[in-house]
């Protein structure tokens, strides 16, 4: 796997483990906490919303769905 594909799924994954410890956080509190772009944020939180993971309750902010997910290192 290329370094930037590693990257950016680590990032994804604590992008997820970030909302799902914090309740809903707003886009804007994710690019802050990881120090990205909110536009790299938004298209990270994309795949989360993809797959079922997160949804977005209120524009703008983002909080865990209760599909189930293994996480492992």
């Amino acid at each position: 796997m290329k370094p930037s594909t590693n990257r950016m799924l680590t990032r994804i994954k604590d992008v997820y483990l970030y909302i799902k410890e914090n309740g809903t956080v707003s886009t804007k509190e994710l690019a802050d906490a990881f120090g990205s772009t909110p536009r790299t944020i938004q298209r990270d939180l994309n795949v989360l919303e993809y797959n079922d993971l997160i949804s977005s309750p209120r524009r703008g902010k983002w909080t865990t769905t209760e599909k189930k997910v293994k996480i492992t290192s």
